[in-house]
């Protein structure tokens, strides 16, 4: 069995698994929390089945690493928390057929992306290097990897942080990363795709997989993350207008004035 091959199994088991959970807790976002495990498995699934080159599996370790990192925060900064309210306003719209509707929309749609972002990392495992200067873009895939890691993780600490203040209740956070970018969480996680990407681009077969993370992009930026992220802002905290006026959006800029 190829990686190609043994990524959408990986991906499947994942989202049915997922599925399976949230209907014992009684939490459709229960798939929140697997989401960065979902590429971790994918990674570590397909390693076995590829070519063994040392680029593959570097890009399996820092694959696990960031999904595993990301799937204990967002599972630590929801436990002991009401669900959140997209998926409680989805229940709600789909009444008697929650179920289904949930598994097909929601469970079923983020494995195909799981699948599909992860297509990098399943070139990787898969190909030998290739292409001319290989050396050039594993360094610099690992670098944009790192500085996408560093901003995701510190910018999720800063917030964490701030809302564990109970004067903040109501307050926006603009100091730290949060200065520069309204998301340095979106920002990094679109880093480490990007990186991933480019080490990948040691071969033919990665290069090939640029849409991967242009989608992991779009989706934080225009996508499911920013823009639904910050209409519930907009509604519960007076102050983010002037937050958004003086502040990027999703690229780290300095503060305009």
């Amino acid at each position: 069995m190829s990686p190609f091959a043994a990524a959408p199994l990986a991906a499947l088991v994942t989202v049915l698994a997922s599925y399976g959970i949230a209907r014992l807790r009684g939490r459709w976002d229960t798939i929140d929390s697997v989401w960065g495990a979902g590429f971790a498995v994918i990674a570590l699934v397909t390693a076995p089945f590829g070519a063994g080159s040392p680029t593959g599996w570097v890009v399996v370790a820092l694959t696990a690493v960031w999904g595993v990192r990301l799937s204990v925060h967002l599972h630590t900064r929801n436990a002991g928390k009401p669900e959140d309210r997209r998926y409680r306003e989805m229940a709600q719209r789909y009444g008697d057929r929650v179920g289904v509707l949930m598994f097909v929309r929601v469970y079923l749609v983020q494995g195909v992306v799981l699948w599909f972002v992860s297509l990098p990392v399943q070139a990787a495992v898969a190909a030998e290097p290739a292409l001319p200067g290989a050396a050039v873009f594993a360094v610099l895939g690992g670098l944009v990897w790192l500085i996408g890691f560093v901003f995701e993780a510190v910018g999720d600490r800063q917030l964490r942080r701030f809302k564990a203040d109970p004067a903040n209740e109501n307050a926006v956070l603009d100091t730290g990363l949060w200065r520069y970018t309204r998301h340095p969480n979106y920002f990094g996680d679109a880093c480490v795709w990007w990186g991933l990407y480019l080490l990948a681009c040691q071969s033919f077969v990665g290069a090939a997989t640029v849409l991967s993370p242009v989608l992991m992009t779009w989706l934080h930026a225009r996508g499911t993350g920013k823009p639904m992220l910050e209409r519930g802002l907009a509604e519960r905290r007076p102050a983010y207008a002037d937050y958004v006026a003086r502040t990027s959006g999703f690229l780290p800029l300095p503060p305009r004035r």
